[in-house]
């Protein structure tokens, strides 16, 4: 087998960087060679980044961490050095990732969990099997900024449970207008400064700032066409509402949708059950065997229950059924894994994916 890529985690103590430590042990493609962080964990081994001054280690992943990066010495992003690594995973604020991501992409690819360049236009917001001919930008990026590497984005952990499920009605029927209503977890605010539990129990808080203009804005242009270089985004409103819900991880969306074409929910199952099949088909090591699951339990999908189906990585669709107060409307709920998909495990996805086609 052909030596493993080797990759830089960037934020790697923080939430977000700790999903990709949990996923990327035994990765058959990428190979973890150097972890970094923000100054005051430089110079220290992993494990004693994320100890606090009372001895806890904060490690907030289900999965254990491993052994071999345990001792690995944590960097200084901004003096990190990217010329004996071939791609960087970056899990930091967008501040951070506005300073950092273009000094390593100068040399070399890299795949964000930030928000920072997701509304450049010369930036594609890549989702697994969704928009991948998006690509096409990236030639594009790297001739305007002189770059040899780029930056891709993946989207907010919100927008991309209810795109992956709005795609294949989109091919199909065409989307006239979109209404979603989110019930998010609480891990997708992080742990700085995350959601004080006192707040959260018992309770259901109803705005969560930047997060639905983030949605109405991705999901146009993750669904828009691109030609000549530029996307144009797709040509329906979006109207969202999030809210925070007192759950640890997946996120639970509401979505009402008007098509253009009349279609029968049976239509609907059968296009969403169909989606995907030749991205999956690639086998690539994070990849579902089924983008979207559709559940005909009329209590699911529920966060608990269908989160971590097909290791976070499918979006479960349940109650579709028709919606009268809409013109040929259909309406649905589903589940996504905010830091799986949503997060580092997509991110990992479109890395492997770009691999593949040999854009890394």
């Amino acid at each position: 087998m052909a030596d493993k890529l080797k990759v830089a985690v960037v934020g790697a103590t923080g939430v977000a960087g700790q999903q990709f430590l949990a996923s990327l042990p035994n990765h058959p493609k990428f190979e973890v060679a150097k972890l970094a962080a923000s100054e005051r964990s430089a110079g220290k081994k992993y494990v004693q980044a994320i100890t606090d001054e009372k001895g806890s280690v904060n490690w907030f992943c289900d999965e254990q961490l491993s052994e071999q990066y345990r001792g690995m010495l944590v960097e200084d992003a901004s003096k990190m050095k990217v010329n004996d690594v071939d791609l960087v995973f970056t899990a930091v604020e967008s501040d951070a990732a506005k300073q950092l991501e273009p000094i390593y992409a100068k040399e070399k690819p890299v795949i964000s969990t930030a928000s920072a360049f997701r509304y450049e236009d010369d930036v594609p917001i890549f989702i697994p099997g969704v928009n991948m001919e998006h690509d096409e930008l990236i030639g594009v990026q790297q001739k305007k900024r002189g770059w040899k590497g780029f930056v891709t984005p993946i989207p907010n952990c919100t927008t991309t449970g209810l795109v992956i499920a709005l795609k294949p009605l989109y091919d199909a029927f065409g989307i006239q207008r979109v209404l979603m209503t989110s019930m998010q977890a609480m891990s997708g605010a992080g742990r700085s400064p995350g959601v004080k539990g006192l707040d959260i129990l018992d309770n259901l808080i109803p705005f969560i700032p930047k997060e639905e203009e983030k949605v109405e804005i991705e999901t146009q242009k993750i669904l828009g066409k691109i030609a000549g270089g530029k996307i144009t985004p797709a040509d329906f409103r979006v109207s969202a509402t999030c809210t925070r819900a007192a759950v640890m991880d997946g996120h639970t969306e509401a979505a009402y949708v008007s098509l253009k074409k009349k279609a029968s929910v049976e239509e609907t199952k059968k296009k969403m059950r169909e989606f995907g099949k030749e991205f999956t088909a690639l086998k690539l090591p994070s990849s579902p065997k089924n983008l979207i699951t559709i559940t005909e339990d009329p209590f699911r999908p529920q966060p608990r229950l269908d989160r971590n189906a097909e290791g976070g990585m499918t979006t479960t669709v349940g109650r579709l059924r028709k919606d009268n107060a809409l013109e040929n409307g259909v309406k649905f709920v589903l589940v996504s894994h905010n830091t799986k998909m949503g997060a580092a495990k997509g991110a990992m996805l479109v890395a492997e994916y770009l691999e593949k086609k040999g854009k890394i």
